[in-house]
């Protein structure tokens, strides 16, 4: 006997009949809309601080607290394809495209690795030129204060968007994290230029701006690979560490994942016995799906092949 049951666990159009039925709410549905309501609140947060740092780099003139200001706009620029991606995976599934639209939020993780690395380039050229062409910086203390500001509005924003980008699975919203984390450490490398430059060094101020820069440069290599792997179909290690663990106990073979955007999806082939009926093998299947969403809950989709032992 040969049976093979494919299971969706996530499907769009099954659950839009549960939904009717029984009142479910489709599991990738609510982290898209999680998804983007975290990009909406940090975004707004994110543009109180650069309004706030705006007025002291117009009186100050500081290339590191100009560099801290380009990077918190990038990142504001950076939520748009995020905020976009997340707004079209809440879109069914259709003939053309029978995934979904997850993958697009793929695509924005790597314009989002795109405007870090413009971001990065441009704050190099500016430190450089800086180190040529030194300036003297006015109203320090603004410099500090804004910087502080800049600090304490990216770590909230950080903090916020990996808690919510782990919960639900994505690496663009994870990564974007990240570059608001880098950007909170740059704000507190432009107090310490500020102090620099009180005690008479002109070099500091360009100087951290160069630190800057190859903190930004880090960030596209680190993120880069986890957001790339992704794109080409490609699982973390622990994400395939995780998958085995839930189906410990059971005969299994040719396990594969792939991820589409922060919808992980598999499938598996089970080595079950030769008389067993397919009202067992799907009593056997069920039983796997609801162990698998409890063990691995950004889970999409999973299709379970059923094979006889031999």
């Amino acid at each position: 006997m040969t049976a093979e049951t494919s299971i969706s666990s996530h499907s769009h159009h099954d659950h839009e009949s549960c939904a009717h039925s029984h009142g479910v709410i489709d599991p990738s549905l609510a982290s898209s809309e999680r998804g983007l309501w975290a990009v909406q609140w940090s975004t707004a947060g994110l543009l109180v601080t650069v309004l706030l740092q705006m007025g002291a780099v117009y009186l100050s003139g500081s290339v590191a607290l100009l560099a801290d200001l380009l990077h918190n706009v990038g990142d504001i620029i950076c939520a748009l394809p995020l905020g976009i991606a997340f707004w079209m995976g809440r879109w069914s599934p259709n003939r053309r495209f029978q995934y979904g639209y997850g993958r697009v939020e793929d695509l924005a993780g790597v314009m989002i690795i795109l405007i870090i690395a413009a971001s990065a380039v441009a704050t190099g050229y500016e430190s450089i030129q800086r180190f040529i062409h030194p300036q003297s910086l006015d109203h320090l203390g603004a410099v500090a204060i804004a910087a502080g500001i800049g600090f304490i509005g990216n770590e909230a924003v950080a903090l916020f968007r990996i808690r919510v980008g782990n919960e639900i699975g994505s690496a663009a919203l994870v990564a974007d994290g990240y570059h608001a984390r880098v950007d909170g450490l740059v704000s507190l490398a432009v107090v310490i230029s500020a102090v620099g430059l009180w005690l008479g060094y002109t070099w500091a101020d360009p100087l951290v701006g160069l630190g800057i820069t190859f903190a930004l440069i880090h960030i596209v290599w680190e993120s880069g690979q986890t957001v790339l792997t992704r794109l080409l179909d490609g699982v973390e290690p622990e994400t395939t560490e995780a998958l085995q663990q839930a189906l410990a106990g059971y005969d299994y073979k040719n396990l594969k994942a792939r991820w589409m955007g922060h919808q992980l999806y598999a499938q598996v082939c089970l080595a079950v016995e030769p008389e067993m009926s397919m009202g067992d093998g799907d009593a056997i299947a069920n039983q796997l799906r609801s162990h698998l969403h409890q063990e691995i809950p950004y889970l999409s989709d999973i299709s379970i092949e059923m094979q006889p032992k031999s």
